[in-house]
Formats: structure tokens, C-alpha cells, sequence
């Protein structure tokens, strides 16, 4: 019956390799909680598992301290079996249909703390195009909140320094239009002298690898990229140091000093705004933290009878005592 299904989910559903085998390992667990249920062995016992059986399966991964999220994956894979038996008309209704599993909470994003960043970027940049580029990534991942792929993906034709606006091609080859300040296209008419002066003086022409290039003259790579963005935020609170960091901290600045959410969602380039939303609750976060280390009544509450105060957020919102 395994080998079977394996196939389905290889060549009609085509699900990686590494799908299939986090399928099985979960089914065959299951198929081993049942033969000790059930005492008795075989695949067969797995057509003939119940609602029952699942969720005191689900009771006995509890117990075992397996995490929410896991338990929900080993479900799923469950109800990937028994829709596949159906469709083979094995069993005559799916048993693990009725099993509800609370969604698990999505981790808040990580960012960057807007004065941390307006600190980064007054830093005195070393002589040089390649510090230049480097200071103009960082400058442009907070400014437009672009993604890897996209700020790597951008050609001259992209920039706009009349209109101060890029066009981004995003996931799907959706394109979208992303406007700029003043002090962004500054940057930018800079950076493109500076390039010139270096295409001229490089082995190769960088030009036709896009907007950015490396010192040999080839396409910036997604590894360079996040090298780039974790040298540049050395020294900031921030848990994680990488572009989609800059990304985040780009919506969570916008919506803290007053942007509407839709407006964030289309900057983004999110097709539904329910995938925005998630920085709301962190922007609320920032604003508590802001206020529990800010209010007086509140510092009085805490750490003042140890004759300390309250230490200021960090990057993910929280307050350090």
C-alpha cells in the first residue's frame, strides 16, 4: 500500500522527495501506534484506522511533548493516506476529516528598531564603489522593502530617478511600482556614477548583470546579498540579520508612524492583505513596549525598587529588565 501511495505523491501530485518521506515517516509511525493498539500488525490495519484511533494517537504525541506544529504536520499526512484510499475506494470515508487542529501561532516577525536603522545608515561609508553598492543595498531593502530575488533581480530599465519610483517584478512575475524619496534617488544618481567610473576600469562590463554587480562583474548571488546586509547590521539589536529582516523592518516602519495597511500590502507586493496583517500585532507590540518603558506609573512598577530602569526594546519588541 506504501509503495503505492509513494508513487501517487511522487507522479500525480508531484511532491518532492523530501515531502514524501516526512509522509511515510508520519504514516508509518501511525501504522506502529496501531499495531500496539490493536495488537496485530500489517498495512492493512491502516484502512481500517478510525476517528477514534487518530485522536488517541494525537493524545499520545501530546504526551510525548511533540510540538503543535509537528502533531498538525503528521495529520495532514494522515488525511493525505486516507484521501488517496478513498480515491481508490479502499475505505468508504475519510477518518481523520472531523480532526480539528488549531492553527499554530506564527512567530512574529523580526526587525530592526527604526533608530537602530536611521543609525546604521548616517554611518560614515568607506572609500570606494563596493562600499558604496553595499550602503546603497541596505538603504534600498529599508527604503522599498523588496525582496532578495527582487532587489537582485532589478535592471537599470527598473529605475525611475525622474518619477522616483522602481518597477519590481515580484513571485509569479507580478510587477509592481514602488516610489522612492528624494534622498533614495540621490543615493542612486551617485551610485550610477560611481558604477560607470568602475565598468569602465573592471575586466568586464557589470552593466548587463543588472542594477548590482559583483568584482568580478557577474550577478549578485543571494549569499553575497545576505553577507552584505549582516555586515551592515553588526552592532544592531535585531535577533536575525539578513534582507528579509530589512523587509520587515520596512512594514513595521511604515505602519507604526501611520500608513494604512492596504497601502503597506500593495508596497509588499502581498496578493492578500490577511498575509500583512501579521505586522499590525507587531506594530502594537512595539507600541506597548514603547509605552511600558516610557509612562512613568509603568516604570514605577517595576525596577524601581531594585533602583533600576526599565532597559529600552529590542528589536523583537520585548522589554529587557
Amino acid at each position: 500500500m506504501l509503495t503505492e501511495f509513494s508513487d501517487y505523491l511522487r507522479y500525480e501530485l508531484n511532491r518532492g522527495t523530501l515531502t514524501v518521506e516526512a509522509y511515510l515517516r508520519d504514516i508509518r509511525q501511525f501504522a506502529t501506534f496501531m499495531e500496539r493498539r490493536h495488537e496485530a500488525g500489517g498495512e492493512e490495519l491502516l484502512a481500517k484506522a478510525s476517528t477514534a484511533d487518530i485522536r488517541a494517537w494525537i493524545g499520545v504525541l501530546a504526551e510525548q511533548g511533540e510540538k503543535p506544529r509537528s502533531v498538525r504536520r503528521k495529520v495532514q499526512s494522515l488525511r493525505a493516506l486516507f484521501r488517496y484510499l478513498l480515491k481508490r475506494k479502499e475505505i468508504v470515508a475519510n477518518p481523520a476529516a472531523d480532526i480539528v487542529m488549531a492553527k499554530p501561532d506564527k512567530p512574529l516577525p523580526k526587525f530592526v528598531r527604526e533608530s537602530e536603522m536611521e543609525e546604521v545608515l548616517s554611518r560614515e561609508v568607506d572609500e570606494g564603489f563596493y562600499p558604496f553598492r553595499d550602503r546603497l543595498i541596505l538603504e534600498l531593502l529599508y527604503t522599498t522593502g523588496m525582496r532578495r530575488a527582487e532587489i537582485i533581480g532589478l535592471r537599470d530599465a527598473d529605475v525611475d530617478l525622474s518619477a522616483m519610483q522602481l518597477k519590481v517584478t515580484g513571485k509569479r512575475m507580478k510587477q509592481r511600482l514602488i516610489p522612492f524619496p528624494r534622498q533614495m534617488a540621490a543615493t542612486l544618481r551617485e551610485y550610477l556614477g560611481r558604477r560607470e567610473a568602475e565598468e569602465k576600469e573592471a575586466e568586464g562590463p557589470g552593466r548587463g548583470a543588472g542594477l548590482l554587480f559583483t568584482h568580478k562583474g557577474k550577478a549578485m548571488s543571494t549569499t553575497r546579498l545576505t553577507e552584505i546586509v549582516r555586515e551592515g547590521l553588526e552592532g544592531t539589536s535585531a535577533a536575525r540579520k539578513s534582507p528579509h529582516v530589512l523587509r520587515h523592518t520596512f512594514a513595521t516602519t511604515l505602519l507604526n508612524n501611520g500608513a494604512e495597511l492596504n497601502s503597506v500590502k500593495e508596497l509588499l507586493g502581498h496578493s492578500s492583505v490577511a498575509t500583512t496583517q501579521i505586522y499590525t500585532h507587531l506594530s502594537f507590540n512595539e507600541l506597548r513596549a514603547n509605552y511600558m518603558h516610557a509612562h512613568p506609573r509603568e516604570r514605577g512598577r517595576e525596577g524601581d525598587s531594585a533602583g533600576q530602569k526599565d532597559a529600552p526594546p529590542d528589536g523583537r519588541g520585548e522589554i529587557k529588565n
